[in-house]
């Protein structure tokens, strides 16, 4: 893990086409600002999380669904 100190509108550059800048330290939180290409995808990490375990739900729902129809054609 690469450890980064910012400080209020300075901003980091991730290969040449995404930048994360600070935009403010209040409170304890700090926000952000994220300029990348549509294509990349960018989630917060508890979405993120939630979206995996819907993707591998999603897999056994259909390879259960898979076998079962398997199953009746037998």
């Amino acid at each position: 893990m690469l450890i980064l100190t910012r400080k209020k509108n300075e901003s980091i550059i991730i290969n040449n086409n995404i930048e994360i800048q600070i935009i403010s330290i209040e409170e304890g939180k700090v926000k952000i600002g994220i300029n990348a290409p549509k294509e990349v995808a960018i989630h917060r990490s508890e979405i993120f999380d939630k979206i995996m375990e819907s993707n591998k739900e999603a897999i056994v729902s259909k390879d259960a669904r898979s076998l079962l129809a398997e199953k009746m054609k037998k």
